[in-house]
């Protein structure tokens, strides 16, 4: 079996200027912390908040599907694709 991929990331403790605002805007919360599934953009902070406009629109824009919905198909890729998210 291939090795899995690995992205080198910015530690949030380590980010300063365009990163350090990204992850700030992307945190949880609850943690204060960013999720590892928006990490994987600290070598491009633009693109973790696209991800995250993304994601908002997917899961909270107009849309024929109920909220719960979503949250299902979310829910069974992942477990298709073998990932906790």
């Amino acid at each position: 079996m291939p090795e899995a991929a690995w992205i080198d990331v910015i530690d949030e403790d380590d980010a300063d200027g365009e990163l350090a605002a990204a992850y700030a805007e992307c945190a949880d919360p609850n943690t204060g912390r960013a999720a590892n599934i928006m990490k994987v953009h600290s070598l491009n902070p633009r693109s973790m908040l696209d991800h995250r406009a993304l994601y908002r629109t997917l899961m909270f824009g107009p849309s024929p599907l109920r909220r719960y919905q979503r949250e299902m198909v979310a829910t069974t890729v992942s477990a298709l694709n073998d990932c906790h998210y």
